[in-house]
């Protein structure tokens, strides 16, 4: 997982061992229920033996259907399985990440919200929803096809940077808001993340009012010898493994840890064929998951291994 590169002869073979395809659509010569377990046994060797692409390459690519082409967030819930999101309406759908399939969705609010929604998570028994301008959507999770009440809540932090990543820390019971885009000079050549604590009486709730505390790192300490220009956050997870705060930046195809101290573990280019990666997941298993907007193309969540 050092260098996270393979080549377009592997994606080929891989593509092909994984079934890949639009998830959900039937495959009018296989029953689904075979196609669907061949597509996790697929995989599962995949991940067990390295010589099915090697440790740097994805051990499976799914396409998704055209109402997830503008899948943005993933979140992981605590049994494991994978949501995710559209970028206009407030819509949830839960994806079989193994494979490649969509299991259910659900609306937020009714008719269903609309915003700029930009990252999802889970705190406790809520999921919540992040626009661009901090404004935070908190709800249940439904069962498919219903639709689910929501509260808000405004962080106030819109004026200060337009963000596009969220996920929870439960060590310091805290949510971390990542900046795409810094508005505030005084921080202008830093990445930014906020650490905003939700109020005490509900999983997320009412502001406290109190200030909330950020992590700036340097961009130049992250960018490093990668040449980027910049970063631009596009999602933010925390990986299982040690709790270090891991992400995504599409416009510079990166991808980076760094630690809640602020050193960077490290930075390095996502591999070729992400070109509009929205969406980031680290799975109990050791399987980094990258969701990509439709760009030229259908929509697509690609598997790797993740190191323990």
């Amino acid at each position: 997982m050092n260098r996270l590169r393979r080549t377009a002869a592997v994606l080929g073979a891989l593509t092909a061992a994984a079934a890949c395809g639009p998830a959900g659509r039937r495959d009018s010569a296989t029953p689904d229920s075979v196609l669907l377990a061949e597509r996790e046994t697929r995989l599962r060797q995949n991940l067990v033996h390295p010589d099915s692409g090697g440790s740097e390459a994805p051990v499976a690519r799914w396409e998704l259907s055209d109402n997830l082409k503008e899948i943005s967030g993933l979140a992981l819930t605590a049994d494991g399985r994978l949501l995710t999101h559209g970028d206009e309406r407030g819509k949830v759908f839960e994806v079989d990440y193994r494979r490649g399939v969509v299991l259910k969705e659900f609306t937020v609010g009714n008719p269903g919200v609309r915003g700029d929604f930009e990252s999802i998570t889970i705190v406790g028994d809520t999921v919540v929803l992040l626009s661009s301008d901090g404004v935070l959507y908190e709800f249940p999770e439904g069962a498919n096809g219903s639709s689910v009440e929501y509260t808000t809540e405004d962080t106030g932090l819109g004026s200060q940077c337009e963000f596009e990543g969220v996920a929870y820390d439960p060590t310091i019971k805290s949510l971390l808001l990542a900046c795409k885009k810094v508005y505030d000079k005084a921080f202008k050549d830093s990445l930014i993340i906020f650490r905003w604590q939700p109020h005490p009486a509900k999983v997320v709730g009412k502001a406290t009012g109190s200030k909330p505390s950020y992590l700036a790192i340097p961009i130049a300490r992250v960018v490093g010898a990668n040449g980027w220009e910049g970063l631009h956050p596009s999602d933010i997870t925390i990986n299982p493994f040690n709790g270090d705060y891991v992400l995504i930046a599409s416009r510079e195809k990166a991808l980076f840890e760094v630690t809640p101290a602020g050193a960077v573990v490290f930075a390095r280019p996502l591999p070729p064929g992400h070109d509009q990666a929205e969406g980031v997941a680290i799975t109990k298993d050791s399987i980094l998951i990258i969701s990509d907007e439709a760009k030229g193309g259908p929509a697509l969540i690609t598997l790797y291994r993740w190191p323990r």
